[in-house]
């Protein structure tokens, strides 16, 4: 392996944009990391403008990074050398961050998706919602609009409930108009927010069931961030035959797309590079040839 292998991992979600710089060598660490909502702006764009501000904060060009990895909403990624899909770079940045991991719950803005993994954050098998559902970060990001609170608030507001309530609506159009009527009934706060936790968490419970998880479970994505809804998901845990101490959340399992991009991007430059090492040994042995 050379002394020192600069990678990049972009992960394009929905709301955001996650980039970690990462050194695949001997240390196998990130070394930065940078977060950009993209609003109402275009996608492509952000993930440049990310990019570039991450890699002129670093003092590094294009030039200096081995493989720059894209996952998500990859094609706006343009100058990327290659792609990988989203459920093999969150199981594999789940198992960089925890050790023995057996499931990982991506849970993003558009799709929950609950993923078996082998050792090394291989995928065996995974269940998931559908985009209709209202089980994602998206429809929590609204209702949290709705009512008034920044995304970062909805987590320590749950945790504040005395008597949820959870909307009846499988569609997100329906779960909103359940919502809309629990603010006109005088539902308070804590307790509609604690009630979509609830929502949300019973679908990744029912995940989890049809994949009969039973090891090391570790959250990734935007709603991995959120203390309440890991709080909630450990709640019903309980009553599921599925250990709370088993599920487990980083401060950084946002970037979890993003650094397994990362890391698969260095595992294909290493690769590529011995595949063109051996290619060359051959052409010269065949050119030495009598």
């Amino acid at each position: 392996m050379e002394d020192r292998i600069l990678t990049m991992g972009i992960d394009v979600g929905s709301s955001y944009i996650k980039i970690v710089l990462f050194d695949y060598s001997d240390s196998n660490r990130i070394l930065d990391k940078h977060i950009e909502k993209i609003r109402k702006r275009n996608p492509a764009i952000v993930a440049q403008e990310s990019t570039n501000y991450l890699l002129e904060k670093n003092k590094l060009g294009y030039g200096d990074i081995a493989y720059l990895a894209s996952t998500g909403e990859g094609e706006m990624v343009t100058k990327k050398r290659g792609h990988f899909y989203s459920m093999t770079t969150h199981s594999r940045g789940a198992t960089y961050f925890f050790d023995n991991v057996s499931y990982v719950v991506d849970m993003g803005g558009l799709y929950v998706k609950a993923i078996k993994v082998d050792s090394s954050g291989r995928v065996l098998d995974y269940k998931m919602t559908g985009q209709c559902a209202s089980g994602s970060g998206q429809f929590i990001e609204n209702i949290s609009r709705y009512l008034g609170l920044a995304i970062s608030e909805v987590g320590e507001v749950s945790l504040k409930s005395t008597k949820p309530e959870a909307p009846s609506g499988i569609c997100a159009v329906l779960a909103e108009t359940d919502v809309i009527n629990m603010v006109s009934r005088g539902i308070a706060t804590p307790d509609i927010i604690k009630g979509i936790h609830i929502s949300v968490a019973n679908r990744v419970i029912k995940l989890l069931t049809k994949l009969k998880a039973d090891g090391i479970i570790v959250l990734t994505g935007g709603m991995a961030s959120n203390t309440g809804m890991v709080t909630t998901v450990k709640e019903l845990a309980k009553n599921s035959n599925i250990d709370p101490n088993n599920i487990k959340a980083h401060e950084d399992s946002i970037f979890a797309g993003a650094v397994g991009a990362a890391i698969w991007g260095g595992f294909r430059h290493v690769k590529l590079k011995q595949k063109t090492l051996t290619n060359n040994r051959s052409r010269a042995g065949k050119g030495t040839t009598t």
